[in-house]
């Protein structure tokens, strides 16, 4: 068998297609050019390999996919170690907060614990996490958690999260179902920024519910939310944190049978001895910082 007709197999395979691998090999080759190799490769072996229209892999191109994926998939780690001398990179996608409030105490202890550790970090939510694992364009991500990963990934979670709401003591408010009751909710609401996950699913439940609140003020961090509401300027939304203490001057209200938040690593299913530390530190610190998952 060609080396190389298996690798433009692999991409073929991993992208659902012909026209979806040329896009994605990292060298240029035409359309035409991959047919006519996989085609000699599917001669050579005296089997087809997939079906065109639809695509779909037959039982010997699944056997020989599964068979030739973890060489193809480990080279740009290698090519990266090998370019760096040795270094040890890992690249990371995350959401702007994450990166702001998570990230950099866990890049500190794996630095730490790997002398010649690297990394590159874009921001991305879970969705697009997905497609640059897929087109292995990072290693591993870090987000919340909105729906079940897509096939051939995986996700660890790392720590689960409640919704709460942080009302200043002087409204006198001691549950958040009394806000709800309202036939108008007048209080300004302070929530993170128009792209935050929490703030989303905060606002679908109430959606649900048929409660019509609009955040009034957006911050940057949920640091800034509970200051903010401290000072009366409205109430804030936010998530159980056990281990952090809020500001003098609030009360917290568990947002009951709201949706939970789940904050998780998005990998491969055989993640990279640098991904598998990675995920856990993030184990490790997460609970040094939260406390357990409820």
């Amino acid at each position: 068998m060609n080396i190389h007709h298996l690798e433009l197999f692999y991409y073929v395979a991993k992208h659902h297609g012909v026209s979806a691998a040329a896009r994605h090999i990292p060298y240029g080759i035409q359309q035409p050019a991959i047919s006519a190799q996989v085609l000699q490769l599917e001669s050579s072996l005296g089997v087809t390999l997939f079906h065109r229209r639809p695509f779909q892999l037959t039982r010997e191109g699944e056997s020989l996919f599964q068979h030739i994926e973890p060489f193809f998939s480990g080279l740009p780690e290698l090519r990266s170690r090998i370019a760096s001398g040795g270094d040890e990179c890992l690249r990371i996608a995350a959401p702007e907060l994450i990166q702001r409030e998570y990230l950099p105490a866990l890049l500190g202890r794996l630095q730490n614990k790997r002398r010649r550790f690297r990394f590159t970090l874009v921001e991305a939510r879970q969705d697009q996490i997905e497609k640059l694992l897929n087109d292995q364009e990072v290693d591993i991500g870090l987000a919340v958690q909105t729906s079940k990963p897509s096939p051939g990934l995986h996700c660890t979670p790392i720590n689960k999260f409640h919704l709460t709401l942080l009302a200043p003591e002087k409204l006198g408010i001691k549950k958040a179902s009394e806000l709800f009751a309202l036939e108008r909710i007048t209080v300004p609401l302070i929530t993170l920024s128009g792209s935050d996950t929490v703030r989303r699913i905060f606002l679908d439940e109430l959606r649900e519910r048929r409660v019509e609140w609009l955040p009034s003020l957006e911050l940057g961090s949920l640091d800034l939310v509970a200051r903010y509401a401290a000072q009366g300027f409205g109430v804030g939304l936010s998530v159980e944190l056990v281990r952090v203490r809020k500001p003098k001057g609030i009360i917290e209200l568990p947002l009951e049978g709201f949706p939970p938040v789940v904050f998780s690593v998005f990998h491969r299913i055989r993640p990279s001895p640098l991904a598998e530390l990675f995920i856990e530190e993030s184990l490790a610190l997460a609970g040094e910082l939260f406390g357990p998952s409820a």
